[in-house]
């Protein structure tokens, strides 16, 4: 069976956020049903060959985002934004990824290094994720899990 190419979503505009980022990378690499290879990071694989915010940008780096999703077998998504300012609120363009993700029958991983391993989450988020890895202890299990049978994997949650 060939590995599975990861669509790896989540903020990447702080150095906090680039850390978690990177660490999940280094957890997908490590797994044996992931390609290593093919690890898009939307964040480090963006448009270049206009000023980033400009209108050629964003019309580019969206469409070339959303060709990226509909490729990839699946998305893991990293829930935590503002975590260093004790914020629980994802991002707004990864929940619209794992949104536009599930509509395309893409199965959604959510990742949430928040110690507050309880935390509540979205209801859509919750209604649309095939496993979570919940916690920093939670989140080592990636480097094992089967992306070939996609198990779900639930955490019980509050929802809002």
């Amino acid at each position: 069976m060939q590995p599975k190419s990861v669509y790896l979503a989540g903020p990447f505009f702080s150095e906090g956020q680039n850390h978690r980022v990177t660490t999940i990378k280094g957890l997908l690499e490590k797994n044996q049903t992931v390609n290593s290879e093919a690890i898009f990071l939307p964040g480090k694989d963006e448009y270049t060959a206009a000023e980033a915010g400009s209108f050629e940008w964003q019309i580019a780096t969206f469409n070339a985002d959303i060709r990226q999703i509909d490729q990839d077998d699946v998305v893991v998504a990293i829930l935590d934004y503002e975590l260093e300012n004790d914020k629980h609120v994802p991002d707004s363009g990864t929940i619209w990824e794992c949104g536009y993700a599930y509509g395309q029958h893409k199965s959604v991983i959510l990742v949430r290094f928040d110690k507050n391993e309880k935390q509540a989450i979205n209801l859509m988020l919750a209604g649309s994720y095939t496993a979570i890895f919940n916690g920093e202890t939670d989140i080592k299990k990636l480097a094992d899990y089967d992306f070939y049978n996609l198990q779900s994997k639930y955490v019980p949650l509050d929802v809002v």
